[in-house]
């Protein structure tokens, strides 16, 4: 989550402060606005990854400001800031547009936690409406059939392409030979485990040879990961 861009709208100095500078410890950049009517300016601009924003706050609350932002913008993640915890707060919070709600006193671990759900969980909708998916410097285009690393095109045979799919789709995740066999081949493991490693060398010439961080990862007995380390 390096580099992302994280509004906080808090009027507690004191909170927003304190948030702002553990953010940054985890390498997030952030902005503050102490309350409502300058914050939704910042919310509307566009230049945020999320939004932290409470709910009470001087000017315009948090409920406006959701509903404004949500206006202009369907896609930033906001997570809600408040002492108030009632369920009707939270289902008010919701439909103005939330997309998460952390009741203070709340121990920054969690906000941390709720921070990165929430920005993997905008990540994977983009990829998915983009239908490109991109790992380090890696660059698939499932509609046209794509492959760029490093804005380097990359040459595919279908199969080669299938399984490069696969794997990036699920990106970070282990996968089995089973899982492969069963997706690209359409046979047991058994039959297409030789087949396999020649395809993830295939795959590893390509585009892991030639390039840093290296991509593709064997999980031995466990079966290959794409992730960058």
């Amino acid at each position: 989550m390096k580099g992302k861009r994280i509004l906080i709208i808090e009027d507690d100095q004191r909170i927003a402060q304190t948030i702002s500078k553990g953010l940054k410890e985890k390498e997030f950049e952030t902005e503050i606005a102490y309350d409502g009517k300058i914050g939704s300016k910042y919310a509307v601009s566009g230049e945020f990854d999320l939004i932290l924003l409470d709910l009470n706050l001087p000017e315009m609350n948090g409920y406006q400001v959701a509903s404004l932002v949500r206006e202009k913008d369907q896609e930033t993640p906001i997570l809600m800031l408040t002492a108030l915890g009632e369920t009707e707060d939270k289902i008010e919070g919701f439909e103005r547009g939330a997309d998460d709600y952390l009741v203070k006193p709340f121990d920054f671990r969690e906000l941390l936690v709720r921070i990165q759900a929430l920005l993997k969980r905008s990540k994977v909708a983009m990829e998915k409406e983009n239908h490109k998916i991109q790992v380090a410097d890696l660059i698939v285009d499932f509609d046209a059939k794509l492959v760029f690393r490093d804005e380097k095109s990359i040459q595919l045979t279908p199969k080669e392409f299938g399984l490069l799919e696969f794997l990036i789709k699920n990106h970070d995740r282990v996968v089995s030979k089973a899982e492969i066999a069963e997706a690209i081949w359409d046979q047991n493991a058994s039959q297409s485990l030789n087949v396999i490693e020649v395809y993830i060398n295939f795959l590893r010439k390509k585009i892991d040879k030639d390039f840093e961080p290296k991509l593709i990862h064997t999980k031995s007995g466990m079966g290959y990961v794409l992730r960058a380390e």
